[in-house]
């Protein structure tokens, strides 16, 4: 009978060391295949896609969707060229949204969404970038119960006697076009005519 400190070290004679894979590109490779897949996922249409062909009822997929969410760390962020993928990927984390991305409604939906963010995104941005300051409260009427007013007094007087206009409210337009005389349209019937013309003969 042998005793358990001889079982012990012919375990340990039986199991070599596992071998390391090492990655010939050091992780290149897989680095763009993962960037690749992240980006498609900005796509409604692939997302429809993954959704009819049952992946996301696979949890080994839904477990790589969780890993892929280290994309949204700044030191990865900056390789990514559609943003709305990191949108989509995080939308995917909610098994409620994966299961409506199978309808094809649905799908038409999420791409018409995102046109139209995509269409308005720079007139929203402007909105909160120049905030328009709150309009003057208007004074009410007076009404007859209130006592007639004083006379003005020399330093009132002198305070109102410049005109208090408020400051124009700046135009999210007005950086697209270029002060001065407006833009003079080039109309055809009266530019000079530069092209050769043929000589009567």
């Amino acid at each position: 009978m042998a005793s358990g400190q001889e079982i012990d070290d012919s375990s340990n004679k039986n199991s070599s060391p596992k071998k390391v894979y090492k990655d010939p590109d050091d992780g290149r490779q897989r680095f763009l295949l993962e960037l690749e897949f992240v980006q498609c996922l900005a796509n409604p249409t692939y997302i429809h896609y993954l959704a009819q062909n049952r992946y996301f009822e696979d949890e080994a997929f839904i477990g790589y969707l969780k890993y892929l969410q280290y994309w949204q760390r700044p030191e990865y962020i900056k390789y990514i060229m559609y943003p709305h993928c990191l949108y989509f990927l995080e939308l995917l984390q909610n098994a409620s949204f994966r299961n409506a991305m199978a309808h094809p409604a649905n799908k038409e939906l999420t791409h018409r969404q995102q046109f139209y963010f995509w269409k308005n995104y720079r007139n929203n941005r402007l909105k909160h970038i120049l905030p328009r300051p709150l309009p003057e409260p208007t004074a009410a009427p007076p009404s007859n119960a209130l006592p007639p007013p004083l006379p003005p007094s020399a330093t009132t007087m002198a305070a109102s006697s410049a005109p208090v206009s408020a400051p124009p409210v700046p135009s999210p337009m007005q950086y697209g076009v270029p002060s001065g005389p407006p833009l003079v349209k080039n109309d055809p019937r009266n530019a000079i005519d530069r092209r050769k013309r043929k000589k009567d003969g």
